[in-house]
């Protein structure tokens, strides 16, 4: 008993140590961006599946793939801010990847059939042209 209780000691202060290294202070940006990307993801689910689309592995590991590459540029900017002794690089890289994922969770939110303002659906609209 007592040396699971180290050993889950252990793996916890090593899981903290990467995290606090990777992002550094532990911040309510940083928390709320992975539950938009959470959520994101599970709606991104429930639309695929409500349109009969079913669940693609391929197209799931690549969703998942391009946030845990959101996550490494966000460690990056956090080690640029070390290097010029700043608080704003990953900040602004949290931004910048938490529009997109509101962005995301509200074409998600359209595709479940909810309610959406036209207006908001026009803008996601506009936002779609521009990234062709």
């Amino acid at each position: 008993m007592l040396l699971n209780q180290i050993a889950l000691n252990t793996m916890t202060g090593i899981v903290g140590s990467v995290v606090t290294f990777a992002f550094g202070e532990w911040s309510q940006l940083l928390t709320f961006f992975l539950v938009a990307i959470t959520i994101d993801y599970i709606t991104g689910i429930a639309a695929s599946l409500l349109e009969g689309q079913g669940l693609n592995s391929n197209t799931g590991f690549w969703g998942i793939a391009r946030k845990v590459f959101m996550l490494f540029i966000i460690m990056l900017g956090h080690q640029m801010d070390l290097l010029l002794g700043t608080e704003i690089i990953m900040s602004g890289a949290i931004y910048f990847y938490l529009a997109n994922e509101l962005i995301s969770i509200t074409e998600n939110y359209g595709r479940l059939g909810l309610p959406l303002p036209q207006k908001i659906r026009d803008m996601i609209q506009i936002l779609k042209q521009r990234d062709k």
